[in-house]
């Protein structure tokens, strides 16, 4: 290995650690910066495949265990070229893919391995570059691959499921977390105490999943992209105001749920799941487990419990994350479940928010208009949607809002982020509302079966929301004159 190569691989190391132009010793751990060092590396490697690549990340992360070399061969199993490469990378003392890549939740709840993605949500970087490779693997062999289902989720729900089996399903799940700045996040703290499915492994190993079988499409004639290229093309897609998301004829991380329930839902996944779960016995040696008779309960329910919060449910940016400020007094619970919608539009903001950082803007100055010109302790709305794909919680589920005078107390007042006097809300986002959230109420006992949706004019003195929209809403289910 020449001194130039060590220097730019470890140029790179230190980009990740910082952005290049900051001072060294600053973590940034965002998708971005995770990125840039796996570009820098390429470009000092131009002969460097992304599948070897792959394989040298995962020989330093350490994740050669028994299950992922069974489906895509140890790293060390390298040609000459690709094992120097190996070693430029175990060469770094910074350590740096490692922890990067290397999964722990440690004893005080931060969870390490994960980076913030440009669209606000929390990815875990083990399961995304499992299902990458394994795409890659098939692709390069030409043959299906039968483990990216395996490596990127599988393994996590099954042993997920297992390791909590005395506990109610909806405890063998996540939880989220919030970062301590989303503009320079280094540390990633969990809400509650960790399963082995936590909320950015969920993310990581759908989108590993997705990924993983574009990238394996054997019908494609395209040459398989770097890696930094297959990365950026899902995490830093950039929505403009002329585009809905539902007009999107690609994948990207706004649209994670959407994917990867089009991809997996029709499989069997409980048997999936079970198979992959025996694979796990084999390989260990611990086969007796397979005799227990609850197994099978358990992994029913804890996938009922998946595609209820990961494919039902829409996908929400809790409070710390897009920056709140704490309820000026003591938030008031609610008495669930409730009986009314009440639709709304902010009408200012005006214009449709159309990424994380246009909406966690918006969301602040609502809110503090709400708490300084409004005197109220905290946003008025239970939960606001923007048109970048997400949800934002405001008040949530549990607690009483100030959306809808007189009517607080009876339903959830939830707004769109725009003025719809004139125009309607993007498709995807109504339907966020209209369907998905709506759903997540009800099958989480949060609204009635027979609730009702309310204009919020039909009850106050406003045009609220806005002449087009409520035209829109009075033809949907459950709205009532």
């Amino acid at each position: 290995m020449t001194l130039s190569v060590f220097m730019t691989f470890t140029t790179a190391l230190l980009c990740f650690f910082s952005v290049c132009s900051r001072p060294i010793g600053i973590h940034l751990r965002n998708m971005d910066s995770f990125i840039r060092a796996v570009q820098q590396l390429e470009d000092s490697n131009p002969d460097l495949s992304p599948l070897a690549l792959l394989r040298a990340l995962r020989r330093t992360a350490g994740h050669d265990d028994a299950m992922t070399i069974h489906f895509l061969g140890s790293s060390n199993n390298l040609s000459d070229t690709e094992g120097l490469e190996a070693a430029i990378l175990n060469a770094s003392s910074f350590s740096f893919f490692d922890k990067a890549i290397h999964h722990i939740v440690t004893d005080n709840g931060e969870e390490r391995g994960v980076v913030l993605a440009q669209d606000g949500t929390t990815v875990a970087l083990g399961p995304l570059l499992l299902g990458i490779e394994a795409g890659l693997k098939a692709r390069v062999e030409g043959k299906p691959s039968d483990g990216i289902f395996s490596l990127t989720l599988g393994r996590t729900l099954g042993l997920s499921f297992l390791s909590l089996q005395d506990l109610p399903p909806s405890n063998r799940l996540g939880p989220n977390g919030c970062w301590d700045s989303v503009h320079r996040p280094k540390m990633f703290k969990l809400s509650q105490p960790a399963t082995l499915a936590t909320d950015a492994m969920i993310n990581g190993g759908m989108d590993g999943a997705i990924l993983g079988v574009d990238i394996s499409d054997l019908n494609s004639s395209e040459e398989p992209k770097s890696l930094s290229k297959i990365l950026k093309d899902y995490y830093s897609f950039i929505l403009q105001e002329e585009h809905d998301l539902d007009t999107l004829t690609r994948h990207v991380s706004q649209k994670r749920r959407e994917s990867s329930r089009a991809l997996l839902e029709s499989r069997d996944l409980h048997g999936e799941v079970m198979k992959t779960l025996a694979l796990v016995w084999k390989l260990e040696m611990t086969e007796w487990i397979a005799f227990d008779n609850e197994i099978g309960k358990s992994v029913e329910d804890g996938l009922h419990e998946f595609v209820h919060n990961y494919w039902d449910c829409p996908p929400i940016i809790p409070r710390c994350q897009w920056g709140a400020k704490a309820h000026e007094s003591t938030p008031t619970p609610l008495s669930l479940p409730l009986q009314f919608l009440y639709v709304h539009h902010t009408y200012e903001p005006s214009a449709p928010c159309l990424s994380f950082t246009q909406c966690s803007r918006d969301m602040k100055a609502m809110q503090r208009f709400h708490q300084e010109d409004r005197g109220w302790g905290d946003i008025g709305y239970s939960f606001v949607v923007g048109s970048d794909g997400y949800v934002y919680e405001g008040r949530g589920w549990k607690h009483l809002g100030r959306h809808t005078r007189g009517h607080n107390h009876l339903g959830y007042g939830v707004s769109i982020i725009g003025n719809y006097t004139t125009r309607l809300p993007s498709r995807h986002a109504v339907d966020l509302l209209r369907h998905r959230l709506v759903k997540c109420a009800i099958d989480g006992g949060r609204l009635r079966t027979n609730f009702t949706i309310h204009g919020h004019r039909q009850v106050v003195n406003t045009l609220c929301p806005g002449d087009a929209f409520f035209s829109e809403i009075r033809s949907w289910e459950h709205f009532k004159d």
